[in-house]
Parts: C-alpha cells; sequence; structure tokens
C-alpha cells in the first residue's frame, strides 16, 4: 500500500501565504535554490522524516497552470511505473520525472477526475 507522504500548497502570492500559513504554528523554510517553500506541521528527525506516526509535512511553491490546487503527495517504489500504471487507469502524466536534490524522484500526474497528484519515489542510498 503506498500511502500519502507530502502535501503541497500552491500559492499566487507565496509571501502572503507564508504569513497565513503561520498562524497554525508551522516551520516555514524558504528553499530558495527550487524556488519552493518547506512547511513542517510536525518535529522531523535526521532524515527529515516526521517523528510522529502518521504525520506528514509538506511545501508550498507559485501556483502553475498545472498545479492550481493543493497536491497530495503519494510515496512509490518507482515512480516511472507508476506514471505507466495512472495512464493504463485512465489518469494523465502532467509533468516528466525531475530529480529532487539528489533525494528522490517526483511527477505531477492526474487522475480520472482531473485531480492533480504527486509521487514521489525515494533515492536509496547505497
Amino acid at each position: 500500500m503506498n500511502k500519502v507522504g507530502h502535501f503541497e500548497i500552491p500559492a499566487d502570492d507565496v509571501e502572503r501565504a507564508k504569513k497565513f500559513y503561520k498562524i497554525f504554528g508551522w516551520h516555514i523554510e524558504d528553499v530558495p535554490q527550487m524556488d519552493y517553500v518547506v512547511l513542517r506541521t510536525v518535529a522531523v528527525d535526521e532524515n527529515r522524516k516526521p517523528k510522529e506516526v502518521g504525520a506528514i509535512n509538506g511545501g508550498m511553491m507559485k501556483r502553475t497552470k498545472e498545479v492550481k490546487h493543493p497536491v497530495i503527495v503519494i510515496e512509490v517504489k518507482s515512480v516511472d511505473q507508476s506514471i505507466q500504471q495512472v495512464v493504463a487507469a485512465g489518469g494523465k502524466q502532467i509533468s516528466d520525472k525531475m530529480e529532487i536534490g539528489g533525494m528522490g524522484y517526483y511527477a505531477y500526474v492526474s487522475d480520472t477526475e482531473g485531480n492533480v497528484l504527486g509521487l514521489w519515489e525515494t533515492i536509496t542510498k547505497k
């Protein structure tokens, strides 16, 4: 079973949105080289994984024409294989697979209802 491991919130005005989400007491951290903002809803361990079982953290980025609404990110064993499964089930591939900072691979897909989902594959260290 693949679990939800992350969420993303697109924003028209990221600075304004950051101020808004501070009301929840979240730790908000800019990642300028990725044009991304990390949103921590719970404390993390040395591997940046939530310390609380079942909890997830997220991120924020500039809204795009492809990603207009909040996205749930599903952890998968293989982004490539999952994209094939999504397409075979009637969904669509929205973005190419991309490597994120040596940590993993990511892609956007949509389900049969047009909802955008993220697929995340962690790069296993050898």
